[in-house]
């Protein structure tokens, strides 16, 4: 089967794949999985013929998302395609896509339909749904998780590269870690909800589902943007911290819970204890205001907002269940409305404190995974049990990855989810890599196998090494830091640089200079700058030091730190010791 992930794919546009075949093949796959009910609506030929005819003349190299096939959560518009949010009587047929999806068409992308979901994006299980239940990727028997079930199961099927899902609860995470998919919850207000049919208007965030990381940032970077169509959307810097040597959050081991499935609870304290094999460590958490926060979800004020977005819809329209979940929010007062903002300001205080200790916390996705039958004799309770890890995540205003972490000895997945403050996506999605690249294994049902590479900076930001007092913990690096920049790697540069220790300071510096005869492997750090701060950044820089081209020591050539043959007037050559801690530590112990 045709491995999809976007390298893949362009590899075989370039050898002479053409899109009208590729929709071909992908059919004959839809058709072949439609007892798994991803989808409620697939375009057809009249449809899909002015998108082919828009990549006419194109290619992978003229348009970032060519020919790459991707699937639409059905409460997110697509002009000219019903939007149902698996509600009939609700339907409407939008004359503009929603910004997010016009961003993807006009990159290239190409959308094959729209995706089953938990009506009204009202559940974790993706069973609440008039179209059928959408059935989990690896066994029919088990929910495939909500309320982004179609667009989940059919990127894990191999029905497309990736898919749009919207996150409120967790909908865009629980999904990914039932059918062993990467899954991005960005910050609020990164993504545009133009166009997204309101669960939670306040809350809402339109939800990624991809096979890597790579593919994840590249369609994140091509939705990313300012939206004057959609009130909530946002810009904000960067939260950043290290790849080595973090200081990973896990909740105290007593606040943990499993619902008694010990294959989950193995899973997740052999995660913790990967992490700490990678060189993290594990800082036990208070978890209790994030719990308290979760339940505030459907517990508080918030379900009548969940209600004000089907104030229009008959009840006698909506499922049985959907109607049970939203009666708790009629008659709520201004003063109850009041009372969860004023404790959910105070539970933030407390997380806030708990996030601050830490680069980022580790938990489970979900903490359990549960049958459909199981789920039809009780669906209220366990639909909730759920988002133990989930439901706080946007009240909070964090952003979250979750990633795939192992098979249960059912053979069904188990999924973890890395979270930190808003803006800490792209440092998250650095985690999610550096951890799966530790242990390479296939996405989806194994159709797509990622191959590690060197990771490239994502759209939007520079890699830039540097070798001396801007390096981890030295006296410049808040320059860095400061503008949102984050640390990809601890490498080496390749062997053929000689390092001096320049005259002057303080700040004291070195200087790079190229030397294929005399030159060494020097100590080098290489940091994601932010574009938009790189020309501030390198304009602090003072002669004879400058930026150019660096070679590391995997090949690559990276923007760097480098210097002027006038800088070697009155330094010392400290070539020898291979770097500028070590040359610091010897001053050090000289004094």
């Amino acid at each position: 089967m045709r491995d999809l992930a976007i390298a893949a794919l362009q590899r075989d546009y370039r050898a002479g794949l053409k899109p009208a075949e590729l929709l071909a093949e992908l059919r004959a796959r839809i058709a072949a999985h439609a007892e798994h009910r991803a989808w409620i609506t697939l375009l057809d030929d009249r449809q899909l013929a002015p998108v082919l005819a828009g990549l006419e003349g194109q290619g992978p190299d003229t348009l970032p998302l060519f020919g790459v096939p991707f699937a639409i959560k059905d409460n997110i518009d697509l002009a000219g395609v019903p939007t149902t949010a698996a509600c009939p009587d609700f339907a409407y047929t939008p004359a503009h896509s929603a910004t997010v999806v016009q961003r993807l068409l006009d990159a290239g992308a190409i959308p094959l339909g729209k995706t089953n979901l938990d009506q009204f994006a009202t559940g974790l299980v993706g069973t609440r749904s008039p179209y059928g239940a959408a059935r989990n990727a690896f066994d029919a028997a088990y929910i495939s998780g909500g309320s982004s079930a179609g667009s989940a199961v059919a990127l894990a099927l191999g029905e497309v590269s990736f898919s749009l899902g919207t996150d409120t609860a967790g909908s865009g995470r629980v999904p990914a870690a039932f059918n062993n998919l990467l899954g991005i919850k960005p910050t609020r207000g990164r993504w545009s909800t133009a166009g997204v049919v309101p669960a939670c208007r306040s809350l809402d965030c339109p939800s990624l589902f991809a096979l890597n990381p790579e593919d994840a940032r590249r369609v994140g970077a091509v939705m990313d943007g300012l939206d004057a169509a959609s009130p909530w959307s946002r810009r904000g810097r960067a939260v950043s911290g290290p790849l080595q040597g973090l200081r990973l959050g896990v909740p105290r081991e007593d606040q943990l819970e499993f619902f008694g499935d010990a294959a989950y609870a193995a899973l997740y304290r052999q995660a913790v204890q990967r992490w700490q094999a990678l060189g993290a460590e594990a800082v036990a958490l208070d978890f209790a205001p994030f719990s308290d926060a979760a339940r505030l979800l459907y517990e508080g004020s918030w379900v009548a907002e969940r209600r004000h977005a089907t104030q229009g819809v008959s009840p006698d329209s909506m499922l049985p269940v959907i109607r049970q979940v939203l009666a708790k929010g009629e008659g709520m007062d201004a003063v109850a409305t009041f009372d969860g903002f004023y404790r959910l300001q105070a539970l933030k205080q407390a997380a806030d404190a708990a996030l601050a200790g830490v680069d980022a916390v580790l938990t489970p996705t979900a903490p359990t995974h549960y049958r459909l039958a199981e789920l039809e004799a009780e669906p209220l309770l366990l639909n909730s049990r759920l988002g133990t890890y989930t439901n706080f995540m946007n009240l909070l205003d964090y952003a979250a990855v979750a990633v795939p972490a192992g098979m249960t000895p059912a053979g069904l997945p188990f999924g973890i989810t890395l979270f930190g403050p808003a803006w800490s996506d792209d440092y998250l999605l650095a985690l999610a890599q550096r951890w799966m690249a530790a242990d390479p294994r296939p996405t989806g049902r194994g159709a797509s196998r990622w191959e590690p590479v060197a990771p490239t900076p994502p759209p939007g930001r520079i890699e830039v090494a540097v070798c001396g007092a801007h390096l981890s913990g030295m006296p410049l690096n808040p320059q860095l830091t400061g503008r949102g920049a984050f640390r990809v790697a601890a490498t080496h540069s390749a062997p053929c640089y000689r390092l001096i220790a320049l005259a002057g300071g303080p700040p004291f510096r070195p200087g790079m200079i190229r030397d294929a005869e005399r030159g060494a492997a020097i100590e080098v750090e290489v940091w994601s700058v932010p574009e938009a701060e790189f020309g501030s950044f390198v304009a602090g820089i003072p002669a004879p030091l400058g930026i150019g081209k660096l070679e590391l020591a995997d090949g690559r050539w990276v923007s760097g730190f480098i210097c002027e043959p006038a800088g070697e007037a009155g330094a010392r050559d400290i070539t020898h010791l291979g770097g500028w801690r070590a040359y610091v530590r010897e001053i050090a112990s000289s004094r």
